[in-house]
């Protein structure tokens, strides 16, 4: 899944380009995008879980990859996948690598206008499909609710998008 994420946000990935990771897990995902989009390319992972935000670190380094921590290049962060992380945005590509039941509206705000959320979309242990959102290019942000274009793309099964508490009652 993790190819058929960056073939499907290749143009996003673009040197200079600014991406949301949510659900970074273990980092693998987030390095690659990180080197994809270049020296002044930003990419910020965001996982709800404490130690797997350091176990993705932990990864960056024995990768050799550590100057991307150091440049800021790649970011790890604790935060909430379905608030995202808009200090960071907006941004030109957001993957998720998680189900939520429906898409988040405020992921789709953190997107620059021509922007794209890629994202599996569905209810836990249920039919979840695999979804491209792309924000109207001609939108101008701030406001409502975002203009979007929705795209099925087929059909998967993902863990399902949750909070820390509802995660730590279902283990």
């Amino acid at each position: 899944m993790h190819a058929m994420a960056l073939e499907q946000l290749h143009a996003q990935l673009a040197p200079g380009s600014t991406v949301l990771d949510v659900g970074s897990g273990s980092g693998l995902l987030t390095t690659v995008m990180a080197e994809m989009v270049g020296e002044t390319g930003r990419v910020v992972g965001i996982d709800h879980v404490p130690e797997l935000v350091q176990w993705s670190k932990d990864n960056v380094r024995r990768a050799g990859k550590q100057e991307l921590l150091d440049s800021g290049r790649l970011q790890l962060l604790v935060r909430d996948g379905f608030a995202g992380y808009a200090e960071g945005g907006p941004y030109d590509a957001i993957h998720v690598g998680a189900a939520p039941p429906t898409v988040p509206d405020e992921l789709k705000r953190q997107l620059k206008p021509g922007g794209v959320l890629l994202t599996p979309v569905g209810p836990a242990g249920g039919s979840q499909e695999f979804v491209r959102i792309t924000r109207a290019a001609s939108e101008v942000e701030g406001g409502g609710p975002p203009s979007c274009a929705e795209e099925r793309l087929f059909g998967v099964r993902y863990v399902p998008l949750t909070s820390l508490e509802e995660q730590m009652r279902a283990a």
